[in-house]
């Protein structure tokens, strides 16, 4: 039977990000492209559908991500707005011994990605509900080594909803374009409030999608409990700026 993706040229692509994928997880991806596209004529799940595109945007970005899980020895992974699974499904198909959650606010979409991880064979925690909420949960909150977002919002804005999940020792990962380096230093600020450390940035090409950053911020101390704060005070007020600037020592 014919293959839904170019088995050959994502089992290259990885390769060159240094992830080797087997061919049972070869094949898992190639399920995963063939259930995205089917589920997308119901449910507005991604915009990118055409297979050598899947397999470049959203299989190969994501993969950028593990070498640096490895390296930290994460063994649980949250996926914040995980979408149609990007990257925290991926990451599960090249390693699935990885502990991974998918949260997202939309139910629809976790019961897309619940149909997925049947055909797949493969198990993660489904969580749905809003960041700054369940940040709040003592089920949740510091209870990852790794937490990440591929969203398009500023940095500070994503580590409010992100940094409270992450356990002291744990990192954050922003998945981000290239211009996102520029937003670093002036996230800063608002990393220190959270308990996060200086973040760094990981440039790198991507062939067919173009430069990429992966912003790394490690946690450091425990966030303060009044954070996250309300969506609409995060989207008004980013921390960070003006009156919540942290005090210099």
């Amino acid at each position: 039977m014919q293959n839904f993706i170019e088995i050959e040229r994502l089992k290259e692509k990885a390769a060159a990000l240094g992830v080797s994928l087997d061919e049972t997880a070869l094949e898992r991806f190639d399920i995963y492209a063939k259930a995205l596209v089917e589920w997308n004529e119901k449910i507005n799940l991604t915009a990118i559908t055409q297979p050598q595109d899947i397999v470049t945007k959203h299989f190969a970005d994501s993969l950028t991500l593990l070498r640096h899980l490895r390296a930290k020895h994460a063994g649980t992974l949250l996926d914040v707005g995980t979408g149609a699974g990007f990257p925290g499904l991926a990451l599960l198909i090249a390693d699935p011994a990885l502990q991974v959650t998918l949260l997202d606010s939309i139910k629809k979409k976790l019961t897309v990605l619940q149909d997925i991880l049947g055909r797949l064979s493969l198990s993660a925690a489904l969580l749905h509900g809003r960041a700054e909420d369940l940040a709040h949960d003592a089920r949740y909150r510091e209870q990852f080594d790794a937490v990440t977002a591929r969203a398009v919002a500023a940095l500070p804005v994503l580590a409010e909803y992100c940094l409270p999940f992450v356990r002291v020792g744990g990192t954050f990962y922003a998945m981000k374009s290239v211009t996102a380096a520029e937003e670093v230093k002036d996230a800063q600020p608002a990393i220190r409030l959270l308990g996060g450390d200086r973040p760094q940035c990981k440039t790198m090409t991507l062939e067919d999608v173009g430069e990429r950053c992966l912003i790394l911020v490690g946690k450091r101390s425990a966030t303060s409990q009044k954070y996250p704060r309300p969506s609409a005070k995060i989207a008004k007020e980013p921390l960070g700026q003006g009156k919540n600037l942290p005090k210099t020592k």
